[in-house]
């Protein structure tokens, strides 16, 4: 099942406490970038991020974006701007020290 373009704008419209956010659509799905770091993506109507070091501590929910994919993190406190802000920059800031 292809992501709803819907809940794409959804997405985004949550995301606008971040500026420098970009989405690049892909095979029906959402690549999700912050700053130029792929971050995560909506697969399915979902918000999925990578997982990384500093995003564990929210006990979020592993789950599989598609077939033979690596498992990722579902945000689905979606609502709440500040904390998926919260996430998304620490994430980001541990994805950034990995290219390092």
């Amino acid at each position: 099942m292809a992501t709803l373009k819907e809940y794409k704008e959804y997405i985004l419209e949550q995301l606008n406490l971040l500026d420098n956010i970009t989405c690049r659509s892909m095979m029906g799905e959402y690549l999700l970038y912050y700053d130029g770091i792929l971050f995560g993506g909506i697969y399915d109507n979902r918000l999925l991020i990578k997982i990384v070091e500093s995003n564990k501590k929210y006990n979020l929910q592993e789950q599989i974006p598609y077939k033979n994919a690596k498992p990722m993190f579902l945000v689905d406190n979606i609502e709440d701007k500040e904390l998926v802000r919260e996430i998304v920059l620490e994430s980001c800031k541990d994805l950034a020290n990995k290219k390092k």
